[in-house]
């Protein structure tokens, strides 16, 4: 039973770090993208606003990620 749970949280933990490569990817091609419609300077605000709000919301569920890998230490 233990060797059951302890091989469900390395899966766990294994998609967790997969998810984590996911989205750091997709954070900097979003970083990518907006950079490009700055830099165009025919760029929507509104659209540029959105995206930087959508990478906001990846970078927040990157650090969730993050902190559910690392394990609490009590000082």
């Amino acid at each position: 039973m233990t060797q059951d749970v302890s091989t469900d949280e390395a899966q766990s933990e294994d998609a967790m770090r997969a998810k984590l490569v996911q989205l750091r990817q997709q954070h900097r091609d979003m970083d990518a993208a907006i950079d490009a419609l700055e830099a165009s300077g025919a760029a929507d605000p509104l659209r540029i606003r959105r995206l930087k709000k959508m990478k906001l919301a990846i970078r927040d569920e990157i650090g969730f990620i993050e902190d559910q890998l690392v394990p609490d230490i009590i000082a």
